[in-house]
């Protein structure tokens, strides 16, 4: 009865996500691409797929996939490098289009985004005003749009994914189980590969039989997860859209308790802060496309300068123009009181971006090492150079908590 109650919900929430985003963009500069295979991302041998045309996932290929597999999958497939800041700026057209019409949206990454409707079907009926949002944004952009409607985040989501390519779907207030009964268990969001693989061990494949059971034996099973995919294939989320807000830097600084001319110190420390923001931008699904690094003398007299660089959140990439920018920057004849760096110029979107550049076995590296972060701390994963430095901290700034990475750490 308790989760009868959680369901009963007044919430109207719309899902909408851009059809293969990077692709679609694509095939706006180039007509040619339509009905074609098409592959985005890394495009040397090591290289990894970003996105792929519903053309190409016929032949098995799917995102993070090595391209030389993909390419093995599909020998006509065209592959293109991608262009970073071309697609956040369709994504910017989408968000302010989204802005405009929407009371309170979410933007979860470069191309997808909810919506809470809750109480517009008073003045305009929810499905009509999200039909024609989503009008607006082919209108205006030339790009595809998919939406799910429904009454909370995982039922629009999964509907969303049923809608696609380029159409969109409502699941009505009291449908939400049978709707999704029939659906495989793997279209329940947070339930991956390996989430798969136990479920199917245990007899259960379809979301079906996960509503038959009883939601102990999947506490027993999984614990709090089982549980909470119990409530996820019975339409149960009662999850809110949490207000967009795009944070336009981050930044790490660190003023000494004495003033010191210890060029290899600076450098490490500026080496350890670019390292710990690039690790804080994956936690937040950010990339960067500026780097700012900050000196300030024992005069007080203070200095920046900063680089533009294609969109990013690699340790090495941050790293090396960290220090690049510090190397013009720094006097060598004065003392140094403070040094900083800062990441600005922020958009969502996350590691997908990054492929265009990296190699499998670097996004496995990043990978394994957030994993032990996340789990450990930041500090249980460092570089060899950076084992004497202090700790930084390394909270995540994007979720809504306190950052609790202060302005000024005395060293």
């Amino acid at each position: 009865m308790l989760y009868a109650q959680e369901n009963n919900s007044n919430k109207t929430i719309a899902h909408l996500d851009l059809d293969t985003f990077f692709v679609s963009v694509e095939r706006l500069q180039n007509s040619a691409l339509e009905g074609k295979p098409v592959l985005v991302g890394g495009t040397d041998s090591r290289g990894v797929v970003a996105s792929c045309s519903y053309e190409a996932r016929k032949f098995g290929i799917h995102s993070a996939m090595p391209m030389r597999m993909a390419l093995q999958l599909c020998p006509e497939a065209i592959v293109i490098k991608g262009d970073s800041g071309r697609y956040s700026k369709y994504s910017n057209m989408i968000t302010e289009i989204v802005k405009e019409e929407v009371p309170l949206f979410e933007k979860t990454s470069i191309d997808e985004f909810y919506a809470d409707l809750t109480g517009m079907d008073k003045f305009f009926g929810c499905f009509k005003l999200t039909s024609e949002i989503r009008d607006k944004i082919i209108r205006e952009t030339g790009l595809p749009i998919s939406f799910g409607l429904s009454t909370n985040k995982t039922v629009a989501k999964i509907a969303t994914g049923e809608a696609k390519p380029n159409n969109k779907i409502e699941v009505a207030r009291g449908t939400e189980k049978p709707f999704m009964a029939p659906l495989s268990v793997k279209k329940i969001p947070m339930v991956g590969d390996k989430t798969t693989l136990l479920l199917s061990q245990m007899g259960v494949k379809k979301i079906h039989t996960l509503q038959q059971m009883p939601i102990e034996m999947m506490d027993r099973a999984m614990g709090k997860t089982g549980t909470m995919i119990w409530k996820k294939a019975n339409g149960i989320d009662n999850s809110p859209v949490i207000a967009y807000q795009e944070r336009k830097s981050i930044s790490l600084e660190r003023t000494f308790q004495k003033d010191t001319i210890d060029v290899e110190k600076l450098r490490t420390l500026i080496i350890a802060m670019a390292e710990n923001l690039a690790f804080q931008l994956r936690q937040g699904n950010k990339l960067t496309a500026c780097v700012t690094v900050k000196i300030r003398y024992s005069d007080f007299n203070t200095y920046t300068l900063q680089n533009r660089i294609p969109y990013t959140s690699n340790d090495h990439t941050l790293i090396n123009m960290a220090k690049e920018i510090f190397e013009k920057l720094y006097n060598k004849r004065l003392l140094v009181r403070l040094v900083g760096v800062k990441c600005s110029h922020l958009v969502g979107g996350g590691h997908q971006i990054n492929m265009f550049d990296d190699n499998e076995e670097t996004i496995r590296l990043y990978q394994a090492m957030d994993k032990i972060r996340n789990r450990y701390g930041m500090n249980a994963v460092k570089r060899a150079l950076t084992m004497e430095s202090r700790n930084l901290g390394g909270g995540n700034p994007f979720n809504g908590k306190p950052n609790v990475i202060p302005a000024h750490r005395r060293a």
